[in-house]
C-alpha cells in the first residue's frame, strides 16, 4: 500500500513537469538561488580582501606582497567550489517559499472539488525557508564526519538522511494547506514511514547534476498527492473536501 501510493505520487508528479506553473516556480527558485551564492562569493571576497594588510611578514618568506590577492582569490575559488554542493539545499529552501504555486497547480488539475486551501503567509514562508535552510546545510556538514567513518554506506546515509529532512519538510508544508500546522504533524508522524520513503525517493536523484535542480519542485507536487491520497479520518476530509 504504502509503496504504491509513493510511487503514484511521484509518477503524477512527473507527469505534470510540464506545467508552466512548474517552471515558473523553478526558473525563480535557480535565480534567486545563484543570485544568493554570486553575492555571498563576492561579498566574502570583499571581506577577505579588506581586512587582509597589502604588505605581511611570514616566517622564511620575510616580506610579501601578495597575500591579500592569494587569499582573496582563495576564498572566491573555495566558495565557487562550496557552491556547487549548497546549490541544491540553498535552491530547495528558496523554492519552499513558492511551494504554494505548485500545490494550487496539482490540486487544480487533480483534485478540482477542493475548496480553496490557505496559503501561507510571506511571514511563515521566510520562517520556514529560514529554519530548513539552516537544518538542512547543518546536518550534512555533520553527516561528513559519517561519510568518513562509514564510507562503504556514505550513499545510504546521504539518501537516508536527506530523504528524512526533505520527507519531513515537503509533507508538512503540503498538509499545512489544508489542516493547519499542529493536524500536519500528527498525521506526518502518524504516516512516518511512508513519508520517509518517499523522501528517500526524493533524495537520490540529489546526486544527478542538474536533475537534482528539480527536485524542489518534484518534491512539492509529490507530496501534495501524497497527503491527498494517503488515508484521512472522516473529520479531516470533511475539512477539506467541497
Amino acid at each position: 500500500m504504502a509503496v504504491s501510493v509513493v510511487f503514484q505520487s511521484f509518477g503524477l508528479a512527473v507527469s505534470q513537469l510540464s506545467d508552466a506553473r512548474f517552471r515558473r516556480v523553478f526558473m525563480i527558485g535557480i535565480g534567486l538561488s545563484l543570485a544568493l551564492l554570486i553575492g555571498f562569493t563576492a561579498g566574502f571576497s570583499w571581506l577577505v580582501e579588506t581586512s587582509t594588510p597589502e604588505e605581511a611578514w611570514l616566517p622564511v618568506l620575510g616580506e610579501v606582497r601578495w597575500l591579500n590577492d592569494l587569499l582573496s582569490w582563495g576564498a572566491a575559488f573555495l566558495l565557487a567550489f562550496l557552491s556547487i554542493f549548497l546549490m541544491v539545499p540553498v535552491a530547495s529552501a528558496i523554492t519552499s517559499m513558492f511551494l504554494d504555486d505548485v500545490a494550487d497547480a496539482v490540486e487544480g488539475v487533480h483534485y478540482p472539488d477542493l475548496t480553496p486551501a490557505t496559503r501561507t503567509s510571506f511571514g511563515d514562508a521566510l520562517r520556514d525557508t529560514v529554519n530548513f535552510l539552516g537544518v538542512l546545510i547543518a546536518a550534512n556538514l555533520l553527516a561528513i564526519l559519517l561519510y568518513v567513518f562509514f564510507a562503504p554506506a556514505a550513499l545510504f546515509i546521504f539518501w537516508g538522511l536527506n530523504g528524512f529532512l526533505l520527507g519531513r519538510e515537503y509533507y508538512t508544508m503540503a498538509a499545512i494547506r489544508r489542516v493547519g500546522r499542529k493536524r500536519a504533524k500528527e498525521l506526518r508522524r502518524k504516516n512516518f514511514g511512508t513519508i520517509w520513503m518517499a523522501g528517500i525517493l526524493m533524495a537520490m536523484p540529489l546526486s544527478i547534476p542538474l536533475i537534482n535542480l528539480l527536485i524542489p519542485i518534484l518534491g512539492a507536487a509529490t507530496f501534495t498527492h501524497l497527503f491527498h491520497l494517503l488515508p484521512q479520518d472522516e473529520a479531516n476530509a470533511q475539512y477539506h473536501r467541497r
